[in-house]
């Protein structure tokens, strides 16, 4: 069984549940175990709340409304099942992370009392792989995150 889908959203808080339910949806109608299922959305969820918060200029329109999808200030989600395993990428269009060895990556365990910061060291502890990259060439940021997946007894769209 293969899907995959990608949602072109606008950087607000909105959006950031927009894509948990669609993922949530597509886990549950594949029939993915609950639990797999929960924790890619909360990985999914910090991702997208990342691009929210640091994905691109303020690009508000004159009437204070968000931009328009494919602006500068959107992102794009992609999810790829694909057998037994499930790729989640977030991409901006923000300044992207700062260089290794300048604050940026590898990402440190945050402080017991920190309020911020806790994001892509939640997405390192939930899936099998994540990675943390700028755009080639351009500005943004990329997360991508793999998970094996578990699948419910006689779930649907399993390949025997």
């Amino acid at each position: 069984m293969s899907i995959w889908w990608s949602l072109h959203l606008r950087r607000e808080a909105a959006s950031v549940p927009l894509a948990r339910r669609h993922l949530l949806g597509t886990m549950e109608t594949a029939g993915v175990d609950p639990d797999i299922s929960y924790d890619l959305s909360v990985a999914l969820s910090e991702a997208c709340a990342n691009a929210v918060e640091h994905g691109g200029r303020d690009d508000r329109m004159s009437d204070g409304t968000a931009p328009h999808v494919g602006s500068p200030g959107g992102f794009r989600v992609t999810a790829y099942l694909d057998g037994d395993m499930c790729r989640i990428e977030v991409v901006d269009s923000g300044p992207g992370f700062p260089p290794a060895g300048h604050g940026g990556r590898p990402v440190r365990t945050p402080g017991a009392d920190a309020e911020h910061g806790r994001g892509l060291f939640l997405i390192r502890e939930i899936a099998d792989h994540a990675s943390f990259d700028n755009k080639p060439g351009r500005s943004g940021a990329v997360v991508r995150f793999d998970k094996i997946l578990k699948w419910r007894a006689n779930a649907p769209l399993v390949s025997v």
